[in-house]
């Protein structure tokens, strides 16, 4: 196989809390883009020093596997003046995967991505954000119970257990003061939904307009309370069911919801839609992963790729490459409306959504 002339170059960071990419996605992707690209390498970025040196060694295309660097280590994420690698190889003209960084700081952000959802006219649990060093008490809640609390600004299910849902305001302080103190974060408080739990992924195809939609449905095994929790556990154990969707009504509506948040979010190529349904199997938007986990066999994207498309390991990846590498050649910047309509959807592949 003659390999592509190409410089990729992989980041990810090894300061706890700003990588996307685990060590061992890291190098299976490594291993994956050595077979097809002469010059393959991976730049760990833990500050501002190391985003000069990846700089200097100008490759074609950077595989981002994280978001942002702090400029102030000791803020983390919560640094106002964090540099958005997005952002910041935009600048320097060098192409990269996935979105770009407005899409970026509404994932990191969950309720800033379920205003801009519901902006778009889209489903969202009703919520609050109760802010850390902040006293709050009963008159405050304008949701009803049961309530779902996560982390407003964490990913890969921290934070969720089997005392995130709370049926009274004693449960709602317990939980939150959690997550204040064990997470630095603010806590988000959503409405409670009972029914099922989908996870969608969204590939775009490299030489045309379409995006390849793929859920899938994701059954956890019951906590301690009979309830099935996507945690960090249950995500890191790799536990959870996960089956193919074939009702045709639920799987069209979730794909509908799931395209149209991604869009609304300004999201590019890839990424992950999670959505839960009400207790009248209508779907809304939960939360959303631009640099979802790419471990073959592990994580909810390459499962519904493979589910969905059959589409392979080393597919999945040359492919996100390969959408990264051609933004070298597509600067246009034109942004995506919403679909408003069912009509401007294509299901003549039943994962593929039509042009937009």
């Amino acid at each position: 196989m003659i390999k592509r002339s190409k410089h990729i170059e992989i980041v990810r960071s090894s300061s706890k809390g700003l990588s996307s990419m685990s060590q061992v996605s890291c190098d299976a992707i490594f291993d994956v883009l050595s077979m097809y690209f002469t010059n393959v390498g991976v730049t760990v970025v833990n500050n501002l020093s190391d985003l000069g040196t990846l700089t200097s060694k100008q490759p074609d295309l950077v595989f981002l596997g994280m978001e942002f660097v702090p400029t102030n280590p000791k803020l983390g994420t919560d640094d106002p003046n964090k540099v958005w690698l997005s952002d910041y190889l935009d600048n320097q003209g060098i192409a990269y995967t996935g979105s770009n960084q407005v899409a970026h700081e509404l994932e990191r952000n969950k309720a800033m991505a379920k205003q801009r959802v519901l902006m778009a006219d889209l489903k969202t649990p009703e919520y609050c954000i109760i802010e850390r060093n902040r006293t709050f008490s009963n008159d405050d809640l304008t949701i009803g119970f049961p309530l779902f609390v996560k982390p407003a600004n964490r990913g890969g299910g921290l934070g969720i257990d089997s005392d995130s849902v709370v049926h009274t305001f004693e449960q709602l302080q317990s939980k939150v003061h959690s997550i204040h103190t064990s997470l630095s974060s603010d806590a988000l408080v959503e409405e409670y939904l009972n029914g099922r739990e989908f996870s969608v992924a969204i590939l775009k195809e490299v030489s045309t307009d379409e995006y390849s939609v793929m859920p899938i449905e994701l059954i956890a095994p019951p906590d301690k309370n009979g309830r099935r929790m996507l945690g960090s556990k249950v995500k890191s154990l790799n536990v959870e069911q996960v089956l193919a969707v074939f009702d045709g009504d639920v799987k069209y509506r979730v794909m509908s919801l799931a395209m149209n948040v991604f869009i609304a979010l300004g999201a590019r190529d890839y990424g992950r839609i999670d959505i839960r349904l009400d207790a009248d199997d209508k779907p809304y938007f939960l939360e959303a992963n631009l640099i979802p986990s790419l471990i073959s066999g592990y994580g909810s994207f390459p499962k519904a790729c493979e589910l969905n498309l059959g589409m392979d390991y080393d597919s999945m990846i040359i492919r996100i490459t390969n959408l990264g590498l051609s933004h070298n050649e597509d600067s246009t910047g034109e942004t995506m409306e919403v679909i408003k309509t069912d009509e401007n959807i294509n299901f003549s592949n039943e994962a593929v959504f039509g042009q937009i």
